[in-house]
């Protein structure tokens, strides 16, 4: 879903017309309405009204529900992690920046290459 998909979902969940939800985030409700249909976008400080306004993160108005999740085999490990001693988290932690660091280097090395 887009953020005009999620923007209208937003608005309509908590049964608010175009004019009432540009006054709670301090917009003009043209604003909304070209939000609403895709055909702009918001600044990022429109960005942060909406958010503000609403108590909801930006990945929320951004992203598909799951669109960031993990998938269920990492969530399954990270649940699995969870029960672990601290010294235990602490090592499944560094093993995973570690590999972060590792993957970041081969894409940098990859598009030098390139």
């Amino acid at each position: 879903m887009s953020f005009d998909k999620n923007l209208l979902r937003l608005r309509k969940s908590r049964n608010l017309t175009q004019d009432q939800m540009a006054e709670l985030v301090g917009m003009h409700v043209t604003s909304i309405k070209t939000y609403e249909t895709g055909k702009t976008q918001p600044s990022l400080d429109g960005l942060k009204k909406i958010i503000t306004a609403f108590g909801i993160t930006a990945d929320e108005l951004l992203f598909d529900e799951h669109e960031r999740d993990p998938s269920m085999d990492l969530k399954l490990a990270f649940e699995a992690v969870t029960q672990m001693n601290e010294d235990d988290k602490q090592t499944v932690l560094s093993l995973i920046e570690a590999m972060m660091l590792k993957h970041q280097a081969r894409t940098l090395l990859t598009r030098e290459a390139s």
